[in-house]
Parts: C-alpha cells; sequence; structure tokens
C-alpha cells in the first residue's frame, strides 16, 4: 500500500500537466492518469484533514451508510428504547449527537466525527440499557479522543492505494476506486484501534455511564457479554465486532476494577 501511495506522489507533478482522461504506458500495462492524480490527492488530502473536513465526510459517509441500510423508523420499537435512553444526550464536548438504528444481523455500533451515533439492533438484542449506553459512550469516547480522525486519515490513504493499484487497465481494484465513499465507510467502521485508545474509550464509556446514571458496571458488563458471546454459540454474530475490540477480556476486569472503585466511593 505504502509503495502505491509514494509511486502516486512521486508521478503527480508530471500528470499535474496532463487530461484528466490520459492514459499513460508503463510496463506494458495502459495507466489511467486520473486515477493516479486523484491517488496523488487523496494521499496528500489524507495528511492534512481538518477537524471540520473530518466532520463534513463523516456525515457525507453517514448519509451514505443511512441510504444503503434499513433505518428504524420513529415509531419502531427499537428507536424508542434507543430514544429513551439518549434523552437529554445531545453533545459530547460540544459535538452535537444525533442517534439511529440500523434493523440489521450484524453485531456493531459505531460513532462518526460529525457526531452521527448508529446502533445495530442485534447488538441491541444482546445488550441490557445499561450495557448498550456503555458500548455508545465507547464509541462516542472514539471520537472525543480523535481515534476516529485517524481512522478516516487510514481510509484516505487506503483510498488512495486503491486508485493507484486501480489505475492499470484491467485491474481488479479499478471497480473499488469508482466506489470511494463505500471504501472510506469500511476502512473506518473496520478501524483497529490500538490497546491505549481502547482503554480510553472505555474510561470514556465508564464515565458516561456514570454521568448519564446508568450503572457503573455497564462497560465492564458489555464487554464480558462479548467475550462470552465470542466463545458460544452465537460467536459467528459478534465475531467483527469482537475482533474490533481486542483484549476484551483484560479490558472488562480492568473496568470491573474502576466501577467497584468507584462504588465503594459513593455508599
Amino acid at each position: 500500500m505504502k509503495s502505491l501511495v509514494i509511486c502516486a506522489a512521486l508521478l503527480l507533478g508530471t500528470l499535474c500537466a496532463q487530461p484528466s482522461a490520459a492514459q499513460l504506458r508503463i510496463g506494458g500495462k495502459k495507466i489511467n492518469t486520473g486515477k493516479l492524480l486523484q491517488a496523488g490527492k487523496d494521499a496528500a488530502k489524507a495528511a492534512t484533514l481538518s477537524d471540520k473536513e473530518i466532520a463534513e465526510l463523516s456525515h457525507e459517509a453517514v448519509v451514505w451508510m443511512d441510504a444503503h441500510n434499513p433505518v428504524a423508523e420513529a415509531d419502531n420499537e427499537y428507536a424508542i428504547r434507543l430514544a429513551r435512553l439518549t434523552e437529554g444526550i445531545t453533545d459530547a464536548n460540544g459535538l452535537p449527537l444525533n442517534f439511529k438504528v440500523y434493523l440489521v444481523i450484524d453485531v456493531n455500533a459505531f460513532a462518526c466525527g460529525d457526531g452521527s451515533i448508529r446502533v445495530f439492533s442485534s447488538l441491541m438484542d444482546l445488550m441490557t440499557d445499561d450495557e448498550l449506553m456503555a458500548i455508545i459512550g465507547h464509541e462516542i469516547g472514539h471520537v472525543v479522543h480523535a481515534d476516529v480522525k485517524h481512522a478516516m486519515k487510514n481510509a484516505y490513504l487506503a483510498s488512495a492505494a486503491r486508485n493507484a493499484a486501480g489505475a492499470a487497465e484491467g485491474s481488479t481494484l479499478a471497480k473499488l476506486s469508482e466506489s470511494q465513499l463505500g471504501d472510506v465507510v469500511t476502512a473506518f467502521t473496520d478501524a483497529q484501534f490500538s490497546q491505549k485508545q481502547e482503554y480510553a474509550a472505555d474510561e470514556y464509556g465508564f464515565k458516561f455511564c456514570v454521568d448519564h446514571g446508568f450503572s457503573p458496571y455497564g462497560m465492564a458488563e458489555s464487554l464480558e457479554k462479548l467475550v462470552e458471546l465470542s466463545q458460544g454459540a452465537k460467536a459467528s454474530t459478534v465475531q467483527k465486532m469482537f475482533s474490533s475490540h481486542p483484549d476484551s477480556e483484560k479490558r472488562a476486569a480492568r473496568v470491573r476494577a474502576m466501577a467497584e472503585e468507584y462504588e465503594a466511593a459513593h455508599k
């Protein structure tokens, strides 16, 4: 991936003078200069994305996601439950929040840089109110701590690499580069965060529950449930979420200790 982006960047100066639909021949293959030019632009863009641009890209990505997933109407039982749980929770560190439910079989939830929170109905089926709110708080934590911003940058870099690879005529990647928004969505919703980032998001989820009147054990119990489900009959249904949140057992023990300390201090 890295070499492709570098290659695109090196060719950028040459290609600027070329028409967007121009082609050149390297190694016996026709190269679409327009796609290489876009790859160079994507790579440069990734390095300089501002918070405002992250929010704009996030909004565009969420609009795309909302259009490609069944969204629960306001009178749907899932939407009613989520509205009840999130009543009065309008912002996080000044970022306006909005909540929706996707009626899908995947077990997941995500938060975007524009404050959009999307919860999957299958996750709601598995979690209690306290556990669900802890997960929502955890995902908001990734936004507040700028983890999602870095995931967006990585998504742009991935898009740049695919553009460079897809520039060769006949490449199987050529079609992917024509649906960049979908690629970016996939890249950031499947983002793998570091242990440090996950710990910080767990702490945010723990505090989020406490601040909004939910159980301080919600974060620990949600992680413990993911561990249990990943080892049982429902393993396939939680595989994606579990794999994107590694070391859940250690993290569960850590936030359980935090909850016990909090409870002892507030008796």
